[in-house]
């Protein structure tokens, strides 16, 4: 029997008429669509804070530029003023807490020297009340010795006893020679410790008064303080970075912490070298920052000096 032909028509039909299906379109969650709005808001705004804030620097950059020389020149003349005081009243401050320290350890010096004398003379005390009990021992024996001398039934018994009776006698001699020197030395050590006694009571007093003058000093100067540091950040608005930052390392590297100097008798008056002529024109004209060429303070002249005066 021959085989049935297929339809080709019949087998092509379903696949056409299968149905296309759309491809699914992925939705975020409302959630995490908040969340990255958020995220770029709050990167906008960290964004326009900088670029305010570079603005800022840079418009103060520009003002600070915008000051002539000579300006410049009496801003740091005065910055240099101010921060001397500054540095004045530290110095004072300064030296008051290490007097006051020196005391403190000198009474813990003489405090420890009154106890090791204190303990030496208990120990002596002992010795001497051990000493003197033994010399009553030995006047016990010489009497328990003399009465056996009364019984004794030859001489060589006698003689014993007499020996005994001598050595105990040598015994108290040496004990009482001991007594004396222990006493000698007990009252040599009592007049010290009240020597003593009487340096740490005058160095307590002295304690009390540096600790009130510093307290006093404290109070007065930690104001004063204040307003100069006030001051002086103040003044560093006129400076720009640059020049601020050499006047610091100046001011660090100098004696005194001087920075800026006037010209003394026609020399620096930082390293007192002799400045030319030309240079000394030069500074009293204000039209640029000049550094002494030896010790690289920056000067300035009378004009300045009296100018912030």
């Amino acid at each position: 029997m021959a085989k049935k032909k297929s339809d080709p028509i019949a087998t092509s039909e379903p696949s056409k008429l299968k149905k296309k299906e759309t491809p699914k379109i992925k939705t975020e969650p409302k959630k995490e669509k908040e969340k990255t709005e958020k995220e770029k808001l709050k990167n906008l705004k960290v964004k326009e804070k900088k670029t305010v804030e570079k603005k800022q620097k840079k418009e103060e950059k520009d003002e600070k530029a915008e000051f002539s020389s000579e300006q410049k020149l009496v801003a740091l003349y005065n910055l240099q003023q101010i921060d001397s005081q500054v540095d004045k009243i530290r110095i004072i401050r300064g030296e008051l807490p290490l007097e006051v320290q020196d005391l403190e350890d000198e009474i813990a010096g003489l405090g420890t020297r009154v106890e090791n004398y204190i303990q030496e003379t208990v120990s002596q005390e002992k010795s001497i009340l051990e000493k003197q009990n033994g010399i009553k021992d030995s006047k016990i024996l010489i009497k328990r010795y003399e009465e056996q001398q009364m019984n004794v039934r030859n001489n060589r018994e006698y003689d014993s006893l007499s020996k005994e009776i001598e050595f105990q006698n040598l015994e108290i001699q040496l004990t009482e020679k001991r007594i004396k020197e222990f006493q000698s030395s007990l009252e040599g050590k009592k007049q010290e410790i009240e020597r003593l006694e009487s340096v740490l009571d005058e160095r307590r007093a002295d304690l009390d008064i540096k600790k009130n003058e510093l307290g006093d000093i404290i109070a007065e100067t930690e104001k004063e303080e204040r307003d100069l540091i006030k001051s002086s950040e103040e003044n560093q608005k006129f400076i720009e970075e640059r020049l601020l930052t050499a006047y610091s390392r100046i001011r660090k590297n100098a004696r005194n912490g001087l920075a800026v100097v006037q010209i003394e008798r026609d020399a620096c008056g930082g390293c007192f070298n002799k400045i030319p002529p030309q240079h000394q024109l030069d500074i009293r004209m204000h039209k640029k920052i000049i550094v002494c060429e030896y010790c690289g303070r920056i000067l300035v002249d009378d004009g300045i000096v009296n100018y912030v005066k």
